[in-house]
C-alpha cells in the first residue's frame, strides 16, 4: 500500500458521536442556500469510497486542491486504496466535464449523480492564505486542508463549514483549532452492531396463547408445519429461526411470510448422533440451526457470526464433506480468505497459488485432524487414505484471482469474511453459478484491515441486505465449544 495519510491512521477505534454527515433532506419549496452546509472533504473520505461526491444529498462539497493533489500521488498500484483514487479522479472528471459554465460558481450535482445529490461541488480556485499556529507547519498536507476550512469559515460566518474526514487525529487538530469536523458515516451499514441481525428469535412465553387462535397444522415428509398469525408474525424473516424452551421445547424456522401470516417448519435435530454429519454433531441451540442451513439445498447463501471457538470451520467444512463426498450434491470444496496478517508479514512465499496459501489455512488444516478422526476406524492406512480423499476434494484459492470466474456446482467457502470490504465481498459472492452454495464465516470483532469497522465490513454488509430472502440465512453463534481455556480466555481478556 503505498505511504499516504491514510494508511497511517487506521479507524478500528473510531467512536464519534458527531451529528452524521447524511443530514436529513428539507423540502424543496423552503430550503435556502444558506440552511445547507458545506462539507469540505478530505482525501482519505475518495480514497475510502470514491461515491463519497454523492452522498451528501442537498448539501454543497468543496475540494481543496491538496485532495486533489494527494490523489494524483496515491492513484498508482493494485491495491484497493490506489484503485479508489483513480476511481475519484475519474468521477471528479466527469463532474467537471459536465460544466458548461466554468467552475467558478461551483458544478451542479444533480445530474452527473443522476439525482442522488442536488448540492454544489466547488473546487479551490484561488491561492488561500491563512496564519495557521506555529506549532503546524503549512508544508504538511493535513495543515493545508485545515488552512482551507478555516478560510472558508470566515469568508461564510453564516454557513456550517464541516470538514469530513476519516483521520481521528485529523479531526482532533481541527476541533482544537474551533472548526467543526466530522467522521464520514455513510459506508456503514449500521451505527451499532448490536442491533446486526441475529438470525434467531425467542418466542415468549405466551406465544402461543396470542397466536393459535385459527391456527392451522399439518405433516409433510417428516416435518410438522404451523400457519399462524398474531402480533410477532409481520416482525418475523424468512429462515429465521425461532425458539422456545419450556415443558414442551420448540425449534422452528419461517419458511413462508404472507402479510401478518407465517408458516413454521420443524428443524432437523442434529444434536441427536442418528442425524451427525461426518460424525459431527451440534452441541447447542445456534449449532443445530447452523447445520439446518448448511444441509438444506434450498438455501444458496449462509452467514455465519461468532466469536473464536463457536464452531463456525468446523460445522461449515463437516456439511460441505458429507455433501461432496456422500450425497454428491457438489462437486468440491472451494476455500478462500483476504490474507491481512495479524502482526509482520512473513515475506514472500514460493511455491504455487496453493501452496502460497497453505499458511493462511492453518484453520482448515486443524478441522481436517478432527474431521479425519470422525471417518471411522481403519486403521492408520485407511485414515491416510481418507484424509487424501479429502484433500483432493478441497481446493484452496486466492482472493486476487477470482474476478471474472464462475463456480459451478461448488461450495464455496469465505473464512475470515469480516476483512473484506462490501466491494470485496459483492465480487465473490457474484461469482457464484448454477448448483453452487456460498457460506462467509467470520467474527467482527477481529477485524484486521485498516478502515473497515464493524459498521462498515463487507460481512456486516451482507448480514444486514440479505435477510428476509429465501435462499440465505444467518446465524449469530453464541456459545464456545472450543475449550474451557479459549472460553475463559474469550469472557476476560
Amino acid at each position: 500500500m503505498p505511504a499516504t495519510r491514510k494508511s497511517a491512521t487506521p479507524t478500528e477505534d473510531l467512536a464519534s458521536s458527531d451529528r452524521p454527515a447524511r443530514a436529513p433532506r428539507a423540502p424543496r419549496n423552503v430550503r435556502k442556500a444558506a440552511a445547507t452546509k458545506l462539507f469540505v472533504l478530505d482525501t482519505n473520505v475518495l480514497m475510502h469510497d470514491p461515491t463519497s461526491l454523492y452522498r451528501f444529498e442537498e448539501h454543497d462539497l468543496y475540494v481543496p486542491i491538496m485532495t486533489l493533489e494527494e490523489l494524483d500521488n496515491n492513484k498508482k498500484g493494485t491495491s484497493e486504496v490506489a484503485r479508489n483514487a483513480r476511481q475519484a479522479s475519474r468521477m471528479l472528471d466527469e463532474i467537471v466535464s459536465t460544466s458548461d459554465d466554468g467552475i467558478a460558481a461551483g458544478i451542479a450535482l444533480d445530474a452527473p449523480s443522476r439525482g442522488q445529490a442536488t448540492g454544489r461541488l466547488h473546487l479551490q480556485t484561488e491561492a488561500i492564505d491563512i496564519k495557521l499556529p506555529p506549532a503546524l507547519p503549512t508544508a504538511r498536507g493535513d495543515n493545508q486542508i485545515l488552512a482551507v476550512v478555516m478560510y472558508l469559515a470566515e469568508k461564510t460566518p453564516g454557513r456550517d463549514v464541516i470538514l469530513v474526514s476519516k483521520d481521528i487525529n485529523m479531526r482532533i487538530k481541527a476541533r482544537a483549532l474551533g472548526l467543526a469536523a466530522q467522521d464520514y458515516f455513510n459506508d456503514k451499514v449500521l451505527e451499532d452492531t448490536d442491533l446486526l441481525y441475529a438470525g434467531t428469535r425467542e418466542l415468549p412465553a405466551d406465544f402461543w396463547d396470542t397466536h393459535g387462535r385459527g391456527m392451522q397444522s399439518w405433516k409433510e415428509d417428516g416435518r410438522t408445519y404451523y400457519r399462524l398469525a398474531g402480533p410477532l408474525a409481520p416482525e418475523m424473516l424468512v429462515n429465521e429461526f425461532v425458539y422456545q424452551d419450556g415443558d414442551n421445547p420448540l425449534q422452528a424456522w419461517v419458511k413462508e411470510k404472507d402479510g401478518r401470516s407465517v408458516v413454521l417448519e420443524t428443524l432437523t435435530d442434529f444434536s441427536h448422533q442418528k442425524n451427525n454429519v461426518w460424525g459431527i454433531t451440534a452441541r447447542n441451540r445456534e449449532q443445530n440451526f447452523a447445520l439446518n442451513l448448511l444441509m438444506n439445498p434450498e438455501i444458496d447463501f449462509v452467514t455465519l457470526l461468532g466469536q473464536a471457538g463457536t464452531g463456525k470451520t468446523l460445522l461449515t467444512l463437516a456439511a460441505g464433506l458429507t455433501q461432496v463426498l456422500e450425497s454428491k450434491r457438489y462437486s468440491e470444496i472451494i476455500m478462500t480468505r483476504v490474507t491481512v496478517p495479524v502482526g509482520e508479514d512473513i515475506g514472500f512465499l514460493p511455491g504455487t497459488e496453493e501452496e502460497k496459501m497453505a499458511p493462511w489455512m492453518g484453520a482448515l488444516e486443524d478441522n481436517l485432524d478432527v474431521l479425519n478422526g470422525t471417518a471411522g476406524e481403519g486403521g492408520d492406512w485407511g485414515r491416510a487414505a481418507t484424509r487424501d480423499l479429502i484433500r483432493s476434494r478441497i481446493k484452496i484459492k486466492s482472493l486476487n484471482f477470482m474476478r471474472g470466474r464462475t463456480f459451478l456446482n461448488k461450495y464455496l467457502i469465505i473464512d475470515e469474511a469480516q476483512n473484506l470490504t462490501p466491494k470485496q465481498m459483492k465480487t465473490l459472492i457474484t461469482r457464484a453459478g448454477p448448483g453452487t452454495k456460498v457460506i462467509c464465516m467470520g467474527n467482527i470483532a477481529q477485524i484486521d484491515t485498516p478502515y473497515l469497522t464493524e459498521g462498515s465490513s463487507g460481512l456486516t454488509f451482507v448480514v444486514d441486505r440479505f435477510k428476509g430472502w429465501a435462499h440465505s440465512g444467518h446465524i449469530t453463534l453464541q456459545r464456545g465449544e472450543r475449550s474451557r481455556l479459549a472460553d475463559y480466555a474469550a469472557d476476560v481478556l
